[in-house]
């Protein structure tokens, strides 16, 4: 009896043990959610986290040499835009296509947490909040890093979450962006579909370069094979023309000192004789 009981005792303590190991992991998990929450209240570390994952996209699909960072797509303007691509525009030059990342998380996690709560009312005014700063967001981005011919006459708004932009579309503003501000929004996989399209321009381009270049040399070979097959028939017509000549030198000439030497040996033959 004695043994059961201490055996039950043990059991006990060790689930109790374990109970207090597991609410010191919640409530570590929890300090660390609240000090998540803190980091992302912050708009500026918000904005650096949303250009990280967009840098890592770019980095993944793009070459070095077809984007830049932090730079002035209007010439002599103070606005840098976090990213650009650079693409390819009269032969040897390029324009930037202008991308930049905005995170309104303050809003959208308010949208959500009135989705949680089931109160329509709230869930509309927060939605129309959150439209009003990805618009707001389109104009800045428009007015700051987009001034054809220099880029491109659109400019693209990432958004770091596919929640985010999932909304952003389900909202409509991908037309509304489009048709008022010249501005497209992408999300994570949105956005690396994109850059995999302009890679693919990119190679394509690249390929009718190399074409066009191959067609060039070969077109300059057609051009001195038929300068060299002229030089080879006149050559040729000049060899005709001494072995012509070659011939007949062989021929008369060699016809008249023979008779030359006939006439010798008849004369040779006369004088013997009169001997």
């Amino acid at each position: 009896m004695d043994k059961e009981l201490k055996s039950m005792r043990a059991s006990m303590e060790k689930h109790m043990s374990d109970m207090y190991k597991g609410f010191a992991d919640i409530s570590s998990l929890s300090s660390g959610v609240n000090d998540l929450r803190k980091v992302l209240s912050n708009v500026k570390t918000r904005g650096i986290l949303g250009e990280i994952q967009l840098g890592a996209i770019l980095e993944e699909i793009l070459a070095p040499e077809q984007y830049a960072v932090n730079v002035a797509t209007i010439p002599n303007s103070r606005n840098v835009v976090e990213f650009a691509v650079r693409l390819p525009h009269d032969d040897e030059g390029f324009i930037y296509l202008p991308i930049d990342s905005k995170f309104p998380l303050d809003a959208y996690s308010a949208l959500q947490d009135a989705y949680d709560s089931g109160n329509a009312d709230a869930a509309e005014s927060c939605a129309r909040i959150l439209v009003q700063r990805i618009k707001q967001f389109a104009k800045d981005i428009r007015t700051k890093y987009v001034e054809p011919p220099y880029t491109t006459d659109f400019a693209i708004m990432f958004l770091p979450t596919e929640g985010l932009y999932a909304e952003a579309v389900s909202r409509g503003l991908i037309e509304v962006l489009q048709r008022d501000y010249k501005i497209n929004i992408a999300g994570p996989s949105t956005m690396a579909a994109m850059l995999n399209s302009l890679q693919m321009g990119f190679k394509t381009l690249a390929l009718e370069k190399k074409s066009s270049e191959v067609w060039h040399v070969l077109g300059e070979v057609k051009s001195e094979f038929e300068k060299f097959y002229s030089v080879l028939e006149n050559a040729q017509k000049r060899i005709t023309q001494t072995g012509d000549e070659l011939d007949k030198l062989i021929g008369v000439r060699m016809r008249a000192m023979e008779r030359r030497l006939r006439d010798v040996e008849k004369a040779e033959s006369v004088d013997f004789d009169d001997i």
